[in-house]
């Protein structure tokens, strides 16, 4: 569920810098040739204010399409520093994938002991003083459980698990990582594996409990027109699908898998779109092992309206180009 992208040694050696001394603000880090770069060090002024740094220094680097890693210096005691994974939700989708699911490398391997906090951020204005005074209030609010109040949540979670007559099991993908997936999203996949009938799977992650669940779907589309009526355009989800179909007079079946990710809006959106590409790997690990399931072509797309059956067909049937044979010129008086 990682991203696979480590620490550059010259972001590592920059950060050194940074930490070694407290007149620089802040150092801002990027995703370059599949590695953490460092970007730019912040220097501040010995009377600055952490609201003057953010606003001389930190906003002219801030783009409204473009994602970063913050690291400033904000507390006068260890751990000073705050991390902040900024991915505006106008930023290009495989940028968003990339810095979601690589922000945990990159705070392990600048080692975790630095970090007092880290978050996501997906506007410039959540990156302003303003912004960190209203991130602080909130941070407030969600003091943390007392071991009573945790156990109380459990108990609740187990209640309402009960009452929809399903649990979550987990998974174990490696030695590592587990992901809990709803027991009849599993069934599903495993009908949808055993070819009597089911010919649609799709499914999504509830925020709350980071789980994988089934998105109750009653239709059996017989083309790539009627699934695309049925997939969520203001929600990501996961989608298995048996395209049953004739190609020149062949019938095939080949089963194919859907990543939509549409461009909704707001703090809602960033809270279901991080986790999607974390998840991605993980649930069509889960689909091989538990159901035997293996997509021939997998699609990866923002909007649902980016797909279509020609774009489909085109991907399991590419035309083959037929190449003409050099004919050799006659030689002269023949």
């Amino acid at each position: 569920m990682q991203s696979g992208i480590s620490a550059s040694q010259e972001l590592v050696s920059q950060f050194s810098d940074f930490l070694a001394s407290e007149s620089h603000f802040g150092l801002l880090v990027t995703i370059s040739a599949e590695k953490l770069q460092p970007l730019q060090l912040l220097t501040s002024s010995p009377s600055a204010s952490f609201a003057d740094n953010v606003n001389s220094l930190l906003k002219p680097h801030i783009k409204s399409n473009e994602a970063l890693y913050v690291i400033l210096r904000r507390y006068p005691s260890s751990p000073a520093l705050v991390g902040v994974t900024y991915v505006p939700d106008t930023a290009p989708v495989r940028q968003k994938m990339l810095f979601a699911s690589t922000e945990r490398s990159l705070v392990r391997e600048l080692g975790t002991e630095h970090f007092r906090e880290t978050f996501f951020a997906t506007s410039p204005e959540e990156l302003t003083p303003a912004g960190f005074d209203k991130h602080d209030a909130h941070s407030a609010v969600e003091a943390p459980l007392t071991e009573e109040e945790r156990s109380l949540g459990a108990v609740r979670k187990a209640e309402q698990e009960a009452g929809q007559g399903t649990g979550t099991r987990e998974i174990h993908l490696s030695q590592n990582m587990a992901t809990p997936i709803a027991e009849n999203a599993l069934d599903a996949l495993k009908e949808l594996g055993s070819g009597t009938g089911r010919s649609l799977v799709m499914l999504k992650i509830n925020p709350q409990t980071e789980s994988v669940e089934l998105v109750p779907e009653n239709s059996n589309p017989s083309s790539i027109g009627e699934l695309l009526q049925v997939i969520s355009s203001t929600e990501p989800r996961f989608t298995f699908y048996r395209f049953n179909h004739t190609h020149n007079g062949e019938e095939s079946s080949p089963l194919l898998f859907f990543y939509t990710c549409p461009a909704s809006p707001g703090t809602k959106a960033i809270k279901f779109r991080m986790m999607y590409p974390l998840m991605k790997r993980a649930v069509l690990a889960a689909a091989e092992k538990e159901a035997d399931l293996k997509p021939v072509k997998r699609f990866e797309v923002e909007e649902v309206d980016e797909l279509g059956e020609a774009t489909v067909l085109e991907e399991l049937h590419p035309k083959v180009e037929v190449k003409k044979a050099f004919g050799r010129p006659k030689r002269p008086g023949r």
